[in-house]
């Protein structure tokens, strides 16, 4: 074991104590930012969890975790909770609502790694291989359907993929699949207002009052904020309740509106310092699988990052994919967290054999 950095934990204190005083304003106090202090703490027990376990004992239950993401997937479509249009909250018994989904990002992440570290991408077998991995949680997702999380899953696989290696024509054809099979297999498959969402950023003046609504408040919430932005608490669009689902995938704008452009951009530096601090850690890393592990992490994270404040800039279409460590959202805190803090174990238990 060697001595530990500290530079990922304290970035990361730094923009979860803007994601709370921002979704502190966004709810005006109420019940939402006493649960968001309380899954941070949660949290909190949860990374020391991993820390406590170490990366050895991790990489040997890759199997079990993936296996078992996969099996909480299948119940969440016999016994769980349709939540605005998409069957993904599983309850047992008192406790508090999750989504599988985020358990997934994290098993595929590990189950990747493993196998792609056992065996190098080749051909067309090995696709298929990681394709069987990838595959599976990428559908089950889908059919909640959860448009958002199966896209972040998507990603993480092809991120990891790219990341490994690919050869340059190999790459062309997997493009040229993608793009066929958007329009061909993807679109027609999604919910209507699922589809509204995605082409409504091509023109949101186009249905203002119904799938451009969400844009329009945000980007005017965005630009009204001008270079220092209306005050703490003083932003009209957040306040008065123009930004729909302001404290969960829609909370950029009140910060971009209350704080201004050095808020929003104090927040992307922060982002871009803990992007930076995990791609040196991943360096740091003998070994390919713990490289691997830590380069899904960023994909994880930085994907969200990206299409959420995309979505916010009108930029990308919605995807109700939340911006991590900042919105709203438990099972959200959580998964990020558990993320970093399994980046964190690996690299401090780089030099540690298997």
């Amino acid at each position: 074991m060697t001595r530990a950095d500290l530079g990922l934990p304290f970035v990361t204190a730094l923009v979860l104590a803007m994601g709370l005083a921002t979704l502190n304003s966004a709810v005006a106090g109420g019940e939402e930012f006493q649960r968001q202090l309380a899954f941070l703490g949660g949290g909190v027990v949860l990374c020391a969890a991993v820390l406590w376990i170490g990366k050895v004992r991790i990489v040997r239950f890759t199997p079990h975790l993936y296996v078992l993401s996969l099996g909480m997937l299948v119940l969440v479509h016999l016994f769980g909770r349709e939540v605005n249009g998409a069957k993904s909250w599983l309850y047992l018994g008192p406790l508090p609502g999750f989504q599988p989904s985020e358990l997934a990002k994290i098993a595929l992440i590990l189950a990747l790694a493993s196998a792609m570290h056992e065996r190098p991408i080749r051909g067309v077998l090995d696709y298929l291989r990681l394709g069987a991995l990838a595959g599976p949680p990428v559908a089950l997702v889908l059919m909640e359907p959860d448009l958002g999380s199966a896209l972040v899953i998507a990603m993480v696989a092809a991120g990891m993929v790219l990341v490994r290696g690919v050869p340059w024509r190999q790459l062309v054809l997997i493009v040229l699949a993608v793009v066929i099979a958007t329009p061909t297999v993807v679109l027609p498959n999604l919910a209507d207002h699922q589809r509204d969402r995605l082409l409504s950023f091509l023109d949101p003046e186009a249905d203002a009052r119904g799938a451009g609504y969400q844009i329009i408040q945000a980007t005017i919430a965005v630009g009204s904020g001008g270079l220092l932005g209306k005050g703490y608490k003083q932003g009209t669009q957040g306040q008065l309740g123009f930004i729909p689902e302001q404290h969960t995938d829609f909370i950029f704008p009140v910060l971009a509106e209350e704080g201004g452009f050095v808020a929003s951009v104090t927040l992307l530096i922060l982002y871009g310092l803990l992007f930076w601090r995990l791609v040196a850690m991943a360096s740091e890393c003998p070994f390919e699988r713990d490289q691997l592990i830590i380069v899904g992490v960023v994909v994880l994270i930085g994907f969200q990052v990206l299409v959420n404040i995309g979505v916010t800039l009108g930029l990308a279409p919605v995807t109700g994919i939340t911006l991590p460590l900042v919105s709203y959202g438990g099972t959200s805190l959580l998964s990020t967290l558990l993320a970093l803090a399994l980046a964190f174990t690996v690299h401090r238990d780089r030099y540690a054999e298997w």
